[in-house]
């Protein structure tokens, strides 16, 4: 049973832990503003001489992840402990295919993630090597049959998905991300290599985490929680974001049986 920290707030289990891992959308924003109780309490974190790691599923690099942030007023003491799924993508793709083509699945504004090499960047699909998934088309946003048409012949290629998630809620608006259509190319028969949670190589580039007590925090099951699982690390999950009508109607702990996941502690927004 999921311990719920709303009266006793997070100050009640942080000497517990070395390490914390907080997702940023859904529990530091909600893509257009800060929650001003979760900023408090990164501050309060530091102030407990504790380690945390912005980790987020962002198709971006940290530079861009910076700035957005930094528009939303966050000071930068705050925004230095971001670590982006893009990020780790980027690492991989420099290492490994920075020399071949890609057809890029994604809106424009991710440009950033491939800069170094947009000379490979090609118009059509059928000249790639590799597919670079960093989100939907702006003009197909929904419509994920457009995608099951754009790869059924193009599954003997490897996509590189930079943001597993599902679903993002952006302000009270919900919107696909670049898993699902991830999701479209496995169900057809392709190879997916994901970066970002719940993959463990995301954690450990961020932070050195060996030997210490760690306790991840999150609002997607899917992602947060289930990478948390997967590492052995302690989960808080915050119920005010993607499950947030779930956990409403049948409460966390059926919820979490459902997800196949175990979570330690639930708030229902970060609060210190």
């Amino acid at each position: 049973m999921a311990k719920n920290l709303d009266k006793e707030g997070l100050s009640s289990i942080v000497e517990n832990y070395d390490i914390f891992y907080i997702d940023l959308w859904g529990v530091v924003h909600n893509g257009i503003t800060l929650h001003k109780e979760a900023v408090k309490t990164l501050e309060q974190i530091t102030k407990s001489k504790k380690d945390y790691v912005l980790l987020t599923n962002a198709p971006r690099p940290n530079k861009t992840v910076n700035s957005f942030l930094e528009k939303m007023g966050m000071n930068k003491e705050i925004r230095k402990k971001v670590y982006s799924s893009g990020e780790a993508s980027l690492n991989y793709l420099k290492k490994n295919l920075l020399e071949d083509k890609f057809y890029h699945v994604g809106p424009p504004r991710d440009f950033d993630l491939f800069l170094d090499f947009k000379k490979n960047k090609t118009l059509e699909i059928e000249e790639s090597k590799y597919l670079l998934c960093t989100g939907l088309f702006e003009d197909q946003g929904d419509n994920l049959n457009f995608y099951k048409e754009l790869f059924k012949d193009q599954i003997n290629k490897k996509m590189i998905c930079t943001n597993p998630d599902l679903i993002v809620d952006r302000g009270h608006k919900r919107e696909l991300c670049a898993g699902s259509v991830a999701l479209v190319f496995e169900k057809l028969g392709g190879e997916v290599i994901y970066f970002g949670k719940p993959f463990p190589e995301v954690y450990n580039q961020a932070i050195n985490n060996q030997g210490k007590k760690v306790l991840s925090i999150g609002d997607n099951l899917n992602t947060d929680i289930k990478g948390a699982n997967l590492l052995n690390y302690d989960s808080l999950i915050i119920a005010n974001g993607i499950h947030k009508d779930e956990i409403k109607k049948e409460g966390i702990d059926l919820v979490s049986k459902k997800y196949e996941v175990i979570v330690n502690f639930i708030q229902t927004e970060l609060k210190w």
